[in-house]
């Protein structure tokens, strides 16, 4: 198998059309099909289901995807790695949920760059755990911070703080939840989950915002409440800008650092004193 097929296998699988994955890959149709044809003959086994409506994969296509997946990125990374600058001698793919880039990772890549320039970083953000943890495990990212990993045998599992979601109102004269004004942020599928459990009769919110910290700007602005990380919220409370309001229920989500237990172990020392740096001066206690 060459990288062309993997590719090729890739874009078949995503655009679930041997003639969409052409134009993906910029070939011709007939192309598209010799490659498949050669891969699933390299391979003895059949991996898409052709018919009208596209191609979909079979149980062995799907199983497949992580190793084609797999392949492609070490392919991609080794010519990246290639490709450094002299004074960059690794790089580290770093993945993260929505909350934890805002405030908190966004501040640990200057730190990393600073502490470690000969390390290249790209940065992912991802909404959903699950994801990230997935990814780990295809080779896609090389660490990941995020809420609620899952254990998976060949990933090490370490906490880095305690993050608790607060609900804060710019209504300084308000000491309850005013329905009307509540604005959801959403911080992903966890606080989902948790929101509805502990908010069950609340009616659907006029206003979803998917914009993380950005929405403090939208409280600031106008009488509202929302839930926003303490560590966020904390310089507006601190300043009268906010208030919390009392007697609601704070989510707590243990945030934890997760990465393959064969990566670099220097980097990944690296890699956490920075985070635990940023963790002392940012996490109100």
């Amino acid at each position: 198998m060459d990288i062309t097929q993997a590719r090729t296998f890739l874009a078949v699988l995503e655009t679930g059309s041997f003639l969409h994955a052409a134009a993906r890959v910029n070939v011709a149709q007939s192309t598209v099909s010799t490659r498949i044809k050669a891969l699933e003959e390299a391979l003895g086994q059949e991996l898409f289901i052709r018919n009208r409506a596209g191609a979909s994969p079979t149980q062995v296509g799907r199983e497949f995807a992580r190793h084609a997946a797999a392949i492609v990125r070490m392919w991609d990374q080794a010519k990246l790695t290639l490709a450094l600058p002299p004074e960059q001698k690794k790089r580290l793919t770093v993945g993260g949920q929505p909350s934890l880039w805002d405030g908190f990772l966004l501040k640990w890549l200057p730190w990393m760059h600073k502490h470690a320039p000969e390390v290249a970083i790209r940065a992912q953000m991802m909404a959903s755990s699950q994801m990230l943890t997935q990814q780990l495990l295809d080779g896609l990212i090389d660490f990941a911070v995020l809420y609620r990993p899952t254990a998976r045998p060949g990933l090490i599992i370490r906490q880095i703080f305690e993050e608790q979601l607060v609900l804060v109102s710019s209504d300084l004269a308000t000491s309850q939840l005013d329905e009307e004004s509540y604005v959801f942020v959403d911080w992903g599928p966890e606080f989902q989950a948790d929101h509805a459990l502990n908010f069950p009769g609340m009616a659907t919110p006029a206003l979803n915002l998917n914009v993380g910290t950005l929405g403090i700007s939208f409280l600031l602005e106008n009488h509202a409440a929302g839930y926003f990380p303490l560590r966020i919220a904390a310089p507006f409370l601190q300043n009268g800008e906010l208030r919390r309001i009392p007697n609601t229920p704070v989510f707590t989500y243990p945030v934890y650092g997760t990465y393959p237990e064969d990566h670099d172990n220097e980097l990944i020392k690296t890699v956490f004193r920075g985070l635990n740096h940023l963790t002392s001066r940012t996490i109100p206690h």
